[in-house]
């Protein structure tokens, strides 16, 4: 208890800095946020944080990284969390609610390690294990694979997309294994399905179960 206190009187005291996100510099804002990130360490050395700063709320996400192991550490921290004005706690990524942005393709790439990727230019193709019914996996399909296949981070991104896609407790939960292949224009005769619409698939998938 002691560290998860320690976390959250630092949070209180520091808190206002976040706040400011377009008036402090960069460099200063990194220095707050990786004290922040320490004194969580503290705590997990595995969890994670996010912050989003709104207009008139801004939200700390306490994130596990989609680790399920990690899930009651993430409960327990969220669960002593202080009341702090103008912030919203929360426990994981949640799902993405608003994919018009998707639908319509005017979301902005995701850019990670030299690796750009939207949204809106993804597919996925589910695949079952005949010998397990129950298990759900699916192959993401890009246009830019054959690029960055072997860049190594590059599972990464895709993971950290479907994560913030579907929420972390239904990419840990709900999905047994993901394969990542080209996107050609000879795919006539393969199914695929936009990937901002796998959280439906997914809940359909349970209900067929």
């Amino acid at each position: 208890m002691n560290q998860i206190n320690n976390f959250w009187n630092h949070f209180k005291q520091n808190n206002f800095v976040f706040l400011l996100l377009n008036e402090i510099p960069k460099d200063e804002l990194k220095i707050h946020f990786y004290k922040l990130i320490s004194v969580l360490h503290l705590y997990n050395k595995d969890l994670n944080l996010i912050i989003k700063n709104k207009d008139d709320v801004a939200e700390l996400i306490v994130t596990a990284n989609g680790n399920p192991y990690l899930f009651k550490d993430v409960e327990l921290l969220v669960h002593h969390a202080p009341v702090v004005e103008r912030w919203k706690i929360t426990a994981f990524l949640q799902p993405e609610q608003n994919t018009i942005k998707y639908q319509n393709g005017t979301d902005k790439p995701f850019e990670y390690n030299g690796i750009n990727l939207k949204m809106s230019e993804m597919y996925f193709q589910p695949i079952q294990n005949i010998e397990k019914p129950t298990d759900l996996g699916i192959k993401i399909y890009l246009k830019n694979y054959i690029i960055h296949k072997d860049n190594p981070k590059l599972r990464d991104v895709v993971y950290i997309h479907i994560e913030h896609l579907i929420g972390e407790k239904s990419f840990a939960n709900d999905i047994t294994f993901i394969e990542i292949g080209q996107l050609t224009c000879k795919m006539n005769d393969v199914e695929l399905l936009d990937l901002y619409n796998l959280a439906d698939y997914i809940n359909l998938f349970k209900k067929q179960k």
